[in-house]
């Protein structure tokens, strides 16, 4: 694992519309490897090399964290907010909590009372933060309306392979499309590979959509996370069997074509790269969606990371799989021809 990318990952605050830390960590990684780094308007990042040859493949995982952004602040300096992305609200009750304010990070607290536990319809709207002054004017010195908020957690390594930390979804997949998009570089892929760290996809997904109608992609890889089945209260029979450390998880699903992901199972075998199967139903809620859908059609396949507890501030993923995404990817980019597809 390369620790010292993946701790400025996570160390980021990255909300859904404030992804620029993560995009230039990303730049900042990958700049003598990308032959060409792009930008557009809405913060979109894409790392590409070999831009001459006709065979594009995108590699797509997404910047933004879900949240929570600042919408009002009372008369005695208490902060009141809306969610930005499928936040828990009864998981932020009590926490500490970062800000990133116009002057830098700033902390607070959930307020919490007895009452605010027992209510079964908790929401954004229930939540206030106490940033430690008495006055709406003292308040306004510090933060403004639409500054965006974090959980205040720190990446912590667990026994053996395992970590922990908020926003593994989609940082870890940011983190494994850069090392993939590393290490087929280093290998001398000759495909063209546009490597992109997409804003939105936790409230809109508009940035692979805007990324893809500008590349246009021969095919698309995309990484993000997916939920395991192995803690109580988790059922295969809709999550499927997948587990920490089982390996890299390709999805059955009819956005996915079946030789992408043949393709991919093949690889897997010939590296002795470990896999692991999860089956959609319909759409896959992440950026394939919008991708698939983009230009002409774009073939996409989706590899994801096994997670625990998504869409908390103590989300766990292992080492193993992580490793496991990076080099059944970087594999495929070195090995894929387009006529093989077709």
């Amino acid at each position: 694992m390369n620790e010292s990318f993946l701790q400025k990952l996570l160390d980021s605050i990255s909300v859904s519309g404030y992804e620029e830390p993560v995009q230039k960590t990303v730049e900042a990684e990958l700049s003598g490897y990308a032959q060409e780094i792009r930008r557009d308007e809405m913060g979109n990042l894409v790392c590409v090399r070999n831009k001459e040859e006709k065979t594009r493949i995108l590699l797509s995982a997404h910047a933004d964290e879900i949240g929570l952004i600042v919408s009002d602040i009372a008369a005695d300096g208490r902060l009141s907010v809306i969610r930005r992305g499928g936040i828990i609200p009864s998981t932020w009750p009590g926490r500490q909590v970062q800000i990133q304010t116009g002057k830098g990070v700033i902390y607070g607290a959930v307020e919490v009372t007895r009452s605010l536990f027992q209510k079964k319809d908790l929401s954004a709207k229930d939540i206030r933060i106490d940033i430690g002054v008495d006055s709406k004017e003292e308040a306004e010195a510090l933060v403004e309306i639409g500054d965006p908020i974090v959980p205040d957690t720190q990446i912590r390594k667990m026994a053996g392979t395992r970590f922990s930390a908020r926003a593994l979804d989609d940082r870890i997949g940011v983190y494994i499309i850069s090392e993939a998009f590393k290490r087929a570089a280093e290998a001398g892929c000759k495909n063209g590979v546009y490597s992109a760290s997409t804003i939105g996809e936790e409230v809109t997904k508009s940035g692979a959509y805007w990324v893809s109608a500008r590349v246009k992609p021969t095919m698309a890889i995309v990484v993000d996370v997916t939920y395991t089945s192995d803690y109580p209260g988790m059922d295969p029979a809709e999550t499927g069997n997948v587990r920490l450390g089982g390996g890299a998880v390709l999805c059955k699903s009819p956005i996915v074509p079946k030789e992408l992901n043949q393709k991919m199972l093949s690889i897997a075998k010939e590296k002795g790269i470990p896999v692991q199967w999860e089956v959609a139903e319909s759409h896959s809620c992440t950026d394939a969606d919008k991708i698939h859908f983009s230009n002409e059609g774009v073939p996409t396949v989706l590899v994801s990371v096994p997670l625990r507890y998504m869409h908390t501030p103590a989300e766990v993923a292992d080492e193993r799989d992580v490793e496991a995404c990076i080099a059944l990817i970087s594999a495929f980019l070195l090995s894929y021809k387009e006529e093989a597809h077709l």
